[in-house]
């Protein structure tokens, strides 16, 4: 059954998404944990097929438009499949256990979202003190260090639901200086459809998704990312960008 709270909830997080350009997974997925008392498994499960679905669309965008370097999302892909892969057999183990995988995932969203909002607050920072040392990088060194981000960002979405946005696309710019944003934001979005969709399907498997509460979420979404990305024209980023990083700073400390 259609649940009108969660289908609210996916207009305001669309609608917010839209407008400041952040994953929705620093946001559904507390909300889901602390509001309306999901168990963490299951938010994060839900959430990273919500996610696919979701990102599948925009990738195809890109890819219509030429945005997405195939390159590195090959080299992402090949450190984010294994090692979501693992992560999930591992989740599966410290399931059996009663303070297992919720509790494993509750800590690793709280530090997910506080990696997001330090992103969010010194991108400019971070970008402009590290930019010169990446400049005299190899290719060979490149690749290493893009397929290294990939079992991060495989491990922490795994877990978490959160990172592919902020996190990847800042380290990306970092990597990769000579590329566009919006190669850069189309590959970010190409890797995570993989990447969620497999991490969403092993959670299938773990038996962590709840598809009331998915078709609930997405019937919410669609006309607020719409109105969102409408919005976002108007709304000054100057504002917006500190006000939601403060939000996930104090949600993932709660969690923590």
């Amino acid at each position: 059954m259609i649940n009108p709270l969660y289908s609210v909830s996916g207009f305001f997080v669309g609608a917010l998404v839209g407008a400041t350009g952040v994953g929705g997974g620093s946001i559904m997925t507390p909300l889901l944990v602390l509001l309306f008392g999901i168990a963490p498994g299951t938010a994060v499960g839900t959430d990273l097929l919500y996610a696919a679905l979701t990102k599948a669309s925009g990738a195809l965008v890109h890819g219509w438009n030429g945005t997405i370097e195939w390159r590195v999302v090959r080299r992402l892909a090949a450190g984010s499949a294994p090692a979501t892969v693992l992560t999930l057999l591992a989740l599966n183990y410290l399931g059996a256990s009663p303070h297992g995988a919720n509790g494993v995932i509750t800590t690793s969203l709280g530090v997910a979202l506080l990696l997001t909002a330090t992103m969010l607050v010194f991108r400019k920072r971070l970008l402009s003190h590290l930019s010169v040392r990446m400049q005299g990088l190899s290719d060979g060194r490149r690749r290493l260090l893009t397929n290294l981000l990939g079992v991060f960002l495989g491990v922490l979405v795994s877990i978490s639901s959160v990172g592919a946005g902020a996190i990847g696309v800042t380290i990306l710019v970092l990597l990769y200086p000579d590329l566009r944003t919006a190669k850069i934001v189309g590959s970010d979005i190409a890797h995570a459809v993989p990447l969620t969709l497999i991490a969403g399907v092993g959670h299938w498997f773990l038996g962590s998704i709840d598809w009331n509460l998915l078709v609930s979420l997405l019937l919410g979404s669609l006309p607020g990312i719409m109105i969102g990305s409408q919005l976002a024209a108007y709304l000054p980023d100057r504002i917006l960008r500190p006000l939601l990083a403060g939000t996930l700073a104090v949600v993932g400390a709660k969690l923590i």
